[in-house]
């Protein structure tokens, strides 16, 4: 497994299923995962995908400038994420980062244990 790959694979999913099926990234995260959301902690599946889903605004376009990875050691990996959000009808880019901490499932698959998401203003 290349983890370069696999950060692709899923930041290619994730940024698909936030933009057109938000409600969708619940399987992407467990009962322990931990999203920081611009400062606020949340935890738990539940939680997280209420506060996704809650955002104000129904429509976006995420725009990936760069993805970097690196495993973790414990048979996961860290993929840091820079690009630009379109929000439906304004003018402008709000450019973020984001941190994924993805670590491994019996199934062989991956689920997000840490987020951390910050926009970034100049």
């Amino acid at each position: 497994m290349d983890p370069d790959s696999v950060a692709k694979a899923f930041v290619e999913h994730y940024y698909s299923t936030f933009d057109a099926n938000r409600p969708g990234l619940a399987n992407l995260y467990q009962d322990s995962s931990m999203l920081t959301f611009e400062g606020q902690k949340i935890q738990g599946t539940q939680a997280i995908t209420a506060k996704l889903n809650s955002l104000p605004f129904q429509q976006c376009q995420h725009t990936i400038s760069t993805v970097d990875c690196q495993p973790s050691g414990t048979g996961g990996m860290l993929v840091f994420v820079s690009g630009n959000l379109q929000l439906s009808g304004e003018q402008h880019a709000l450019k973020f980062s984001q941190m994924f901490h993805l670590m491994p499932t019996p199934q062989g698959s991956f689920y997000v244990q840490n987020d951390i998401f910050r926009l970034n203003y100049a």
